[in-house]
Parts: structure tokens; C-alpha cells; sequence
């Protein structure tokens, strides 16, 4: 939050790139050592030609509404006060509209429905690509989970929580429906632009 978003993009891609470089100086494979590449972004053993690339981890990121209610929860990792939307990473074999919905049954215990992509955005956190949807309310009774969650609630525009930045892509789906029932944003409470909030994703 404390500086601009170019910046901000270019500071993300030289993180995530000085991370892969730390990480992959030997080979995964055999342990030898890895030569970079520089006509191309990776590493290749040269004992038993086995290639790395830099790591992306893909993860949903998604509103849920309900009429004109949106569901946020808070992580204990989350800095003081603020609510979020909900969150969390793809697993091997799902498409992301699976991981949408697991995600928000596994913590909220809420089934959701007319799945939309909104926006995305990379999260050098350290390698995430946080991809962002919106959804409607299915069915369920709210129950949270607490290995995941230390409170959620349905909030309406007249009631937000204190927010998290507008760098994430979570403050954007939060922005996007307010906007959508033409809330009046400078009524909500901000949280202060911090480091903190990379916790929010």
C-alpha cells in the first residue's frame, strides 16, 4: 500500500523470480546443479536434463452474495479488524469453478451457484495468481470453520466491515459490489495501507 501499482507489479515479478532462482539451485531430480537459461525464464539440469520453470500456484478468490449481502470472514492471520473474501488454492485435477465452490463449503458450509469471473491478479506472496470470481448464494446454514476461519458474516453496504486494501483483488470484488448497488464507498471504513494486508490475498 505504500506504493504505486506499476511499481507494485514490477517489485511482485522480481520477488517471485529471485524466490525461484533460490529454490531451484539444484536439480529436483538428481541434485546437481542447475544451469539458468537466459533466451528463455528457466533452469535445466545438464546431468539429467530436467527443466524448472518459475512456480505459479493458482487460487480462487471469490464474493458470495445473497440478495444485497455479501459474505466476508477474517483469518487469524488477517490484520486487526479486517474482513475479507473469502479465498483459498486450486488443487491437482479441479477446474477453478470446483475450487470455488470447495473452497467456500469447506469454510463456510454455504453452496454456491452462477459462478462469474470478475478480475485476477498476481499475489507475490510468495508465487500465488489469485483469480477472482463472483458467485450467488445456493443454500446452507453459515458455519464456520475454525481451522480456517475466525468469524464470517453476510454484510450489507450499510454495514461494511473495516476492508482490506485497495491493492488486492479482494478489496476490487468488494468494490465491484458495492458499486453494482450503487454505494456510496467513501461511507466504509479503510483499513491503513500496511504490508500486513498481504495476509488478506
Amino acid at each position: 500500500g505504500h506504493i504505486s501499482g506499476d511499481l507494485w507489479n514490477i517489485a511482485g515479478r522480481a520477488i517471485q523470480i529471485i524466490a525461484w532462482n533460490h529454490h531451484n539451485q539444484f536439480c529436483g531430480r538428481c541434485g546437481s546443479p542447475m544451469q539458468e537459461l537466459y533466451d528463455e525464464m528457466q533452469k535445466s539440469c545438464m546431468i539429467c536434463e530436467f527443466i524448472s520453470y518459475p512456480r505459479i500456484s493458482p487460487a480462487v478468490i471469490m464474493s458470495v452474495l445473497r440478495g444485497n449481502a455479501i459474505l466476508l470472514g477474517r483469518a487469524p492471520r488477517f490484520p486487526a479488524g479486517i474482513y475479507s473474501t473469502l479465498a483459498g488454492f486450486v488443487e491437482p485435477g479441479e477446474v477453478l469453478e470446483e475450487a470455488v465452490r470447495r473452497e467456500v463449503k469447506e469454510e463456510t458450509n454455504i453452496d454456491v451457484t452462477d459462478i462469474r469471473y470478475i478480475a485476477s491478479q498476481a499475489w507475490p506472496f510468495p508465487h500465488s495468481l489469485m483469480i477472482g470470481f463472483s458467485c450467488q448464494y445456493a443454500g446452507g446454514e453459515l458455519k464456520i470453520n475454525k481451522a480456517e476461519l475466525e468469524d464470517a458474516n453476510w454484510f450489507t453496504p450499510d454495514a461494511m466491515p473495516q476492508l482490506p486494501s485497495k491493492l488486492s483483488v479482494a478489496r476490487a470484488l468488494i468494490d465491484h459490489f458495492l458499486t453494482e448497488r450503487a454505494a456510496p464507498l467513501s461511507k466504509y471504513k479503510r483499513s491503513s495501507p500496511n504490508r500486513a494486508n498481504e495476509g488478506n490475498r
